[in-house]
């Protein structure tokens, strides 16, 4: 009698839209296009074992349970985050007795990479043995998360996030299959859009809270007001520690190095918006100015110290300006690797280099008996020599050639470092050395 007053909860927006074929799947079209890989796939009749690989809300789990759906495979899901060794095993019994029954099984495992390598191995005959066809799905890079084994099993698609486009197409089905009622402005369709950033299950639930709202405040027209009051909008996707974060982070690096005033900034104030540590992206600012800049312009470096310390003594939003400084001041800088290649191949001489006594008239001799040794013998003060430069002397290890390895480049003040060391070559030829 109990089940006479059972309520079953109302079903999410995102839930209720979930694609029934692969046709009505929105996005994608570079994989389910005519022609293209995963319509093919879904065409040949046979299935595979698959990896999707994906930002949040692009559809990898729709795809998986429409794989099943088309080759008539029972569909049994696990997610890395819960599930464990024991939770495959007994997975496989199902399989098992699906196969007896004369049904295929589709395994489905969310969050691919947040299994331990013994978990991952564990799929690993059931794979080969052909009781399951694996299918997982992942935010993470694969070649990192995922064992190679597996990995070499299974071909891997890569998802996209959704386009403003499409994330329209997917507002026009909303108001026509669950929100008849709602009526969005043309400003309100692009503010949702803008926060759902492409993500089509953060759009879905941003309409879902619109609706919601709506009808507590009984209005019917959605401008992008309401919308700013009514929801919480929260920042824009932002893993701090997945491909997403080290993608931004090598951008705004490569926007400096490339001398591109706007970008720089833009990735800066991308990735402080989506909630990345200043400190972190100060910290990254230092290293930008030691690796592209150098020599070649000093004073970056200095820039670049300084607005760490200032981000450290005003905070947030406050510091964020002189970051935001420093890194306009470092990509219209004068650009230079030469000290960042000649540390790097001094460092990997030195590591593959026999250990090369000091010269003895470099050696220290704070005694008597080293004195007598010859320790500091001939050596010559730069100071007491014409040009404070003593011409012909050399400072390292006998035998040792003259690596060259810093090569100051034509820009800035390298350009004066430049041709100070050609004009000490010069002298050091006058004195006969070679």
């Amino acid at each position: 009698m109990s089940d006479l007053f059972k309520v079953e909860p109302a079903a999410p927006l995102a839930e209720a839209l979930r694609p029934q074929s692969l046709d009505e799947v929105i996005g994608q079209s570079h994989l389910l296009g005519e022609g293209r890989p995963l319509r093919l796939a879904f065409q040949s009749g046979k299935p595979h074992s698959m990896i999707f690989w994906g930002p949040p809300g692009v559809g990898k789990t729709t795809l998986a349970r429409l794989t099943a759906r088309a080759f008539d495979c029972e569909f049994i899901a696990l997610s890395a985050v819960f599930s464990g060794v024991k939770d495959i095993r007994a997975a496989m019994e199902q399989a098992e007795r699906n196969l007896s029954l004369g049904k295929r099984t589709i395994l489905f495992v969310d969050e691919i990479h947040r299994f331990n390598k013994g978990q991952q191995d564990a799929l690993l005959p059931y794979a080969e043995s052909g009781l399951v066809t694996f299918i997982g799905a992942t935010t993470e890079n694969p070649s990192f998360e995922v064992n190679s084994a597996l990995l070499s099993r299974a071909q891997v698609y890569v998802l996209k996030s959704l386009t403003d486009e499409e994330l329209r197409q997917l507002l026009q089905r909303a108001q026509e299959k669950a929100l008849p009622q709602l009526q969005f402005d043309e400003l309100a369709a692009d503010t949702l859009i803008g926060y759902a950033d492409g993500d089509a299950r953060r759009f879905l639930n941003l309409l879902e809270q619109c609706s919601t709202a709506a009808g507590a405040a009984g209005v019917t027209h959605i401008d992008a007001a309401f919308i700013e009051k009514a929801l919480t909008l929260n920042a824009r996707r932002f893993d701090k520690g997945g491909d997403n974060f080290y993608d931004q982070i090598s951008a705004l690096h490569k926007s400096v190095r490339g001398s591109s005033p706007d970008a720089a900034l833009y990735w800066l104030t991308r990735m402080l918006d989506g909630g990345a540590d200043p400190r972190y992206l100060a910290r990254r600012i230092v290293r930008m100015a030691w690796e592209d800049i150098g020599l070649a312009d000093p004073r970056a470096l200095q820039i670049a110290n300084d607005a760490a310390n200032t981000y450290e003594r005003l905070g947030s939003p406050e510091g964020e300006l002189a970051l935001g400084q420093a890194v306009i001041y470092l990509a219209v800088a004068a650009k230079s690797n030469a000290g960042y290649m000649a540390y790097n191949q001094a460092r990997a001489f030195v590591k593959q280099d026999k250990s090369r006594e000091v010269p003895v008239h470099l050696r220290n001799a704070p005694t008597k008996l080293m004195k007598e040794l010859g320790y500091g013998h001939a050596y010559r003060y730069a100071h007491d020599e014409p040009n404070a430069y003593a011409a012909g002397e050399t400072y390292l290890p006998d035998g040792m050639q003259e690596p060259g390895w810093y090569k100051p480049v034509p820009r800035g003040l390298e350009i004066k470092i430049g041709e100070k060391l050609a004009r000490l070559r010069q002298l050091d030829e006058e004195a006969g050395k070679k």
